[in-house]
């Protein structure tokens, strides 16, 4: 009778021990040994019954397939967000304009070109009116002391201005004009000459300010038409899609909204250098103005002097 309890008790161990080894660490360590484990592991009170020894196995059989499926279920969820997160990483300028459809994308070039262009006009009317500016200012100071026409030709040299336009027009109305007895009519006739190089020189040294106002006043409008298309083409992707993740849907709207903010980075720009341009040109004319005052001063010294030699020998 003891030899058979003794045999039963040590099947029961050794049931309990393999359903130990069989079960995972974590639930070794969170979870309490199970009502069925203290049952199995107290000694019979009546007699040895032989079915002890069965109910081990089954309820170590019970509980060993529910456990692998508790440590192997925050799997999906890494491989989920390690999809997602190289995805919103590669969500830059470049990748967005590369999967842009294609109207969106000429309309980007476009107002890329438009950039390119304002900054070109920006570099190249700078040097212009810089130069231009110099060389007149140059060129008043040295004929400030001259006396005549031919003088301040002379002291210009033979470097082309708009100065040296004004004196050639002074000149050549004076030649052509003598012989005749008014003063009056070449004094209008050179402002009228006068007046011709002004608006000439004033169209010359406005040339590119048309583009700047141009890229200006249309760049957000043709930006605004780019994300119109985009986000139109974005609405139709989530139709065929059927869902409303902010996931899928972001990267379409982030592509049109990407050629606006291209609309205002040309035209903000070539609102600001246009205004520039405008106050500098302004200066610049009247530098010119000056200089035909100039042209026409020496001309009208050199009428009154050439009348004073014609009285002069008259008297005599």
């Amino acid at each position: 009778m003891k030899t058979m309890t003794f045999q039963a008790s040590l099947a029961a161990a050794v049931m309990l021990m393999a359903a130990w080894l069989a079960t995972p660490v974590s639930a070794q360590t969170q979870s309490p040994p199970s009502a069925a484990a203290q049952q199995a592991s107290q000694p019979p009170m009546a007699s040895p019954s032989p079915a002890a020894a069965p109910s081990a196995p089954a309820a170590s059989t019970a509980t060993a397939p529910a456990a692998p499926p508790v440590a192997a279920a925050p799997a999906p969820a890494k491989s989920e967000t390690s999809a997602v997160a190289p995805a919103m990483k590669e969500l830059s300028p470049w990748v967005m304009f590369m999967s842009a459809d294609v109207i969106v994308k000429a309309v980007m070039i476009g107002l890329a070109f438009a950039s390119l262009m304002t900054w070109t006009v920006f570099i190249a009317k700078s040097i212009e009116l810089s130069v231009a500016s110099t060389r007149l200012r140059s060129a008043l100071k040295k004929i400030a002391e001259t006396r005549s026409l031919a003088e301040a030709q002379m002291a210009l040299g033979p470097k082309q201005g708009v100065l040296s336009s004004f004196l050639a027009a002074a000149l050549r109305e004076a030649r052509m004009s003598a012989g005749l007895s008014s003063d009056a009519g070449i004094k209008e006739r050179a402002a009228s000459s006068f007046s011709e190089i002004v608006r000439a020189e004033a169209r010359r040294i406005r040339i590119g300010m048309g583009v700047l106002a141009t890229i200006g006043s249309t760049s957000p409008f043709v930006g605004l038409f780019g994300t119109v298309w985009g986000i139109m083409n974005s609405f139709i992707g989530i139709s065929k899609s059927q869902t409303t993740n902010l996931a899928v849907v972001a990267p379409g709207i982030a592509e049109a909204l990407l050629a606006t903010a291209i609309g205002l980075v040309a035209a903000i720009p070539a609102v600001i250098i246009y205004n520039h341009f405008s106050r500098v040109t302004k200066g610049y004319l009247e530098l010119v103005n000056r200089a035909s005052g100039a042209a026409g001063r020496l001309l009208s010294r050199d009428l009154d002097r050439s009348h004073g030699s014609v009285h002069s020998r008259a008297a005599e």
